[in-house]
């Protein structure tokens, strides 16, 4: 082992309830840590190096690629998620680069075509016990990477791994048995827990409750720009969204002679700053009447220490309702959708009954059409496809084209 002094800040100041970098209760697979960064720096660059991130370049997060370059993927997405990230954990002293990292990875798990390609995955794999893409990214990151000589995946942490896996709140009521866990959680979740416990009963750290509020912000901002930017809504829809509506009024006022494009800029970053000033002051709150002295703390609260305060839930809760009747069920973007599950149930059914038709290296892990080992294997297969990739092999295969 590495007997070096770290030359990285331990602690750099942090609240005594952040998830402590020299706490860490290490990796799966013993390394020497080094002494230039911490274990969640290592973690969060072997995330921003790996296949899987640069993917992300063509995933679509609303509008399919070939829409426009100017609308989010999973990979500008990711980016943003963890910028927002950074922000909040700085100012409520956590540990920003693990918040980072689980930023960054939060979103492997997703096929092609965004959730239109995870329901059509998880339909087809039904008889196979199923695909969700948060237990997927947990088994690209243990398993399907494979760039070190030494071990499978990428040996992030056990507080990464942790917060990939429950970064939304205990999955379960109570501790279970890790060498027979339920049936009813998902296949790669199961199948990981079998050789490392992830005590999936308890919250995760502040750091990963803070990436997924830091999404919840993203997402909602961020596609309702992309959605204006669409002409899938226009700005006068929104005088009646409570906090888009009060915001954009606001923005009215001050700047009346301004353009289109600038008076989106203004209004959206408003909300992204009201949506984050309002977990600062929500959490900071929830902190200060639990009086956590560790991470075990949060861990073990019977609520999450990281949340928006019930005004802006109800908020947000409203734009996005507005956003799912005006952007995720118009017309356009269902029939992206559409095309889009068409294109990965396709592909499935093609690839489980012909797996020598893969790539030899995926071919190789099979056992024969429609066999139990073989629909897994082709499910790791679809889930990383880019949307782009996907649609070359649908028109590859079956001679036709989505457009």
């Amino acid at each position: 082992m590495n007997t070096e002094q770290p030359t990285y800040p331990v602690s750099n100041g942090l609240a005594p309830y952040a998830t402590l970098a020299a706490e860490s209760r290490g990796r799966l697979y013993a390394e020497d840590e080094g002494t230039t960064r911490s274990p969640f720096q290592r973690d969060r660059d072997r995330v921003i190096h790996c296949a899987t991130f640069r993917r992300l370049k063509h995933k679509t997060q609303v509008f399919v690629y070939h829409e426009g370059d100017y609308y989010r993927t999973r990979l500008t997405h990711s980016i943003e998620v963890a910028q927002i990230a950074r922000s909040i954990s700085r100012a409520l002293g956590l540990d920003e680069d693990l918040a980072e990292a689980l930023a960054l990875a939060h979103d492997f798990g997703h096929p092609a075509f965004g959730h239109a390609g995870e329901d059509a995955l998880d339909a087809a794999m039904a008889p196979y016990g199923g695909f969700d893409h948060n237990a997927q990214s947990l088994r690209l990151v243990t398993r399907l990477e494979q760039r070190y000589a030494a071990f499978p995946g990428l040996n992030l942490t056990w507080e990464t791994l942790e917060g990939l896996a429950k970064h939304n709140g205990p999955i379960v009521s109570a501790p279970i048995n890790c060498a027979h866990p339920p049936e009813s959680l998902p296949y790669a979740l199961r199948q990981y827990l079998m050789e490392q416990d992830l005590e999936i009963h308890t919250h995760a750290g502040a750091e990963a409750q803070v990436a997924a509020n830091s999404d919840d912000i993203a997402y909602n901002n961020h596609d309702l720009e992309d959605g204006l930017r669409a002409g899938l809504f226009s700005l006068d829809d929104l005088r009646d969204v409570p906090l888009v509506g009060r915001i954009l009024a606001g923005v009215r006022r001050l700047y009346p002679d301004i353009g289109r494009e600038i008076l989106i800029h203004e209004t959206v970053r408003r909300m992204i700053n009201a949506m984050v000033v309002d977990l600062l002051e929500e959490s900071k709150n929830r902190i200060q009447g639990l009086k956590p002295r560790h991470v075990d703390d949060i861990r073990h609260a019977d609520h999450a220490v990281v949340g928006f305060s019930d005004a802006m839930r109800r908020d947000s809760e409203e734009l996005r309702g507005f956003l799912m009747t005006r952007m995720y069920r118009h017309p356009r973007v269902m029939k992206m959708a559409d095309e889009g599950k068409k294109v990965v149930a396709d592909l499935f059914s093609f690839y489980v009954e012909n797996p020598d038709q893969m790539p030899a290296e995926w071919a190789a892990k099979t056992e024969g059409p429609k066999a139990q080992k073989t629909a897994r294997v082709v499910a790791d297969f679809i889930a990383g496809m880019t949307d782009r990739f996907a649609l070359d092999m649908y028109q590859d295969i079956f001679s036709k084209e989505i457009k």
